[in-house]
């Protein structure tokens, strides 16, 4: 997900030579922050704001309400002389390209900075958080996971059929063993230090997959800010410029960094997989083991943490592609003005003309010829039809067809449809159209149902499951039951 910086496709780590070593000393920011005077403080802070509680952005005057604080508190225990500045202007030097720990930035319709950590800066406040001392350090989980990786990469690029096919027998075989032993009333359950060893496990990976979120988006946003400096400098054809800027896409995109994180996405998305980690992790969570490590609260939705984390790089691409548009959208606007300039300039020749036009011949036509058209080839004469007008009495009769019908006309209101999804999401991140149609039931039945999917395909932020169905049935006028079974919608705030 690209926790790790690498030279090549291979994915190890670049050599630490004196060169390298040398270089990341002078021009690394979090090397620059653990040379820092200030390492404490900037660690603490930034750790107990941005990565303890998972916040992605703070406003200055939030951020600068927070530091103060801990400059007035650190000021009571070590002198008023302890950090003379005010904290806006701590924020700014940390922010600076010299320092490189906080990104500083505008978002979109506001007009006061806010600020981020930045992923080299993460690295480090997450290095010195692993240097203070560990009770309990488990290697039996490690190794475990190593063994199934190494089993995963072994198996998943096997060619042979045979070779698979005996690895999964022998796998089926264990699985049905241990439910022998289950029946016989043979249970082997782990033991505290077992579980002790995983849980420790699944924190640190856990939290390098937050990490990682930066890193990625970062990666997104130089992408981005790229394109942007490639857009303002071109002076070329079109066409090119777009080419190029869609390969760049592609390539992130195909990059094993995009695979991955699509995969993960992808993974994490499915509303069976969301609703399946929230029950082991409150299983998990309230076992006596676990419980006596007295574990973080937001490990209860910590899986909601890395949607939060995953929507933002989403975001980022969001706004690659905006930037498109919005390039698109100029050119042809600047297409346009110079062929009203052309026209306008042709418009004023001819008035300048007007009054002294030129003797002799002034222009020459390339190309004239004149129009052959044969006889045979137009269309006989018809006469029209003459219309015969009779003066007829009009009487009073009775219709042979209901009336009523035109006003029995079915009116499916979109924007009542739109204030109950509305109302939905505000107590909730995401909501089914399934679950939708349970509280508020189709009175209109199939038109109202398309009125709904027709909502699903204006949202943009509307998940669709093709492996999942569902089942939406109503009731006709006549009592009679109607059913259809569509592909698992999602609503998301």
């Amino acid at each position: 997900m690209g926790g790790i910086t690498t030279n090549d496709e291979t994915g190890t780590r670049p050599g630490l030579d004196y060169t390298t070593l040398e270089r990341l000393r002078r021009e690394h920011p979090a090397w620059r922050l653990l040379c820092s005077e200030h390492a404490p403080l900037v660690a603490s802070f930034l750790h107990r704001v941005f990565i303890a509680p998972n916040v992605r952005m703070l406003s200055r005057a939030d951020l600068a309400e927070a530091l103060e604080d801990q400059l007035f508190a650190l000021r009571e225990e070590l002198g008023e002389q302890a950090f003379p500045k005010p904290a806006t202007a701590y924020l700014n030097d940390w922010a600076d390209n010299d320092k490189g720990w906080l990104r500083k930035f505008y978002p979109p319709g506001s007009d006061e900075p806010h600020f981020d950590l930045t992923p080299a800066c993460e690295k480090a406040v997450s290095w010195l958080g692993g240097l203070s001392e560990r009770l309990f350090v488990g290697t039996e989980s490690r190794l475990l996971t190593i063994f199934e990786l190494l089993r995963q990469i072994a198996t998943g690029r096997e060619t042979d059929p045979e070779t698979r096919i005996a690895e999964l027998e022998k796998r089926r075989g264990a699985i049905e063993a241990e439910i022998e032993q289950i029946k016989k009333g043979e249970l082997s359950l782990l033991d505290d230090a077992a579980v002790k060893d995983r849980f420790q496990q699944f924190l640190q990976l856990a939290r390098e997959l937050l990490t990682d979120f930066r890193e990625v988006e970062e990666n997104f946003r130089k992408l981005d800010r790229r394109v942007r400096e490639r857009v303002a400098r071109w002076e070329g054809a079109k066409g090119e410029l777009l080419e190029e800027i869609m390969g760049r896409r592609d390539a992130i995109a195909d990059s094993d960094q995009g695979k991955s994180f699509r995969a993960f996405w992808d993974f994490l998305m499915s509303p069976s997989r969301q609703e399946e980690l929230s029950r082991r992790l409150e299983k998990v969570l309230a076992l006596p083991p676990v419980a006596r490590l007295t574990p973080d609260p937001r490990l209860q939705r910590i899986h909601y943490d890395w949607l939060e984390a995953g929507e933002s790089t989403q975001r980022t691409v969001a706004r690659l592609s905006q930037q498109l548009r919005r390039f698109l959208d100029d050119q042809a606007w600047l297409e346009n003005r110079r062929i009203m300039d052309l026209l306008h300039n042709i418009e004023n020749n001819a008035l300048a003309l007007r009054e002294n036009p030129p003797t002799g011949a002034f222009m020459t036509m390339a190309g004239t010829a004149a129009a052959i058209e044969l006889p045979l080839e137009r269309p006989l004469f018809r006469p029209p039809r003459a219309v015969t007008i009779t003066a007829a009495t009009l009487e009073e009769g009775q219709a042979e067809t209901d009336p009523e019908a035109l006003y029995r006309q079915l009116v499916v209101d979109r924007a009542e449809l739109a204030r109950h999804l509305r109302r939905a999401l505000q107590t909730r991140k995401q909501i089914s159209l399934r679950e939708l149609v349970a509280v508020h039931p189709l009175q209109y039945g199939l038109a109202e149902l398309l009125a709904w999917l027709q909502l699903a395909g204006e949202d943009p932020k509307v998940r669709i499951d093709e492996e999942s169905a569902e089942t939406i049935s109503w009731q006709t006028t006549e009592g009679h039951t109607r059913q259809t079974e569509l592909p698992r919608i999602t609503f998301r705030r």
